[in-house]
């Protein structure tokens, strides 16, 4: 059974950087395409980014692309979601998502994941 769970969530300024973290239990990491997912107050969740199961590709929303970088370390089981220049408008609840694949691919859309963590908070006070 594949366990995932988030950390790394809190409360930033306005132009600061946080960097959140999820490990993955219960499979083999390595073949599993992980995504991050948001929900801001009062909105549906959305898409922020992507990475296939190498590493070696990425793919971001529009909203956070040259702020933000995934990234993996599949020795450590964990993926990483790097937030730089932060603006209130990130404020939300942030989730990993994985799904298993035996081609490297990126996934974008929710129904594409099996997997799910609970979630981390992330304020963005201004």
């Amino acid at each position: 059974q594949v366990q995932l769970v988030e950390s790394g969530g809190g409360l930033v300024q306005a132009g600061g950087s946080l960097t959140l973290s999820c490990e993955l239990s219960g499979r083999t990491f390595s073949h599993y395409v992980m995504g991050w997912f948001r929900q801001g107050p009062g909105k549906e969740r959305e898409f922020v980014g992507t990475i296939n199961q190498s590493g070696d590709s990425t793919y971001y929303a529009d909203s956070v692309k040259d702020r933000f970088t995934i990234s993996r370390d599949n020795a450590k089981n964990t993926v990483y979601l790097q937030m730089n220049n932060m603006k209130p408008e990130d404020t939300a609840v942030y989730y990993c998502a994985a799904e298993w694949s035996d081609d490297s691919y990126i996934y974008t859309r929710e129904n594409e994941y099996d997997y799910w963590g609970r979630g981390t908070q992330v304020t963005v006070s201004s």
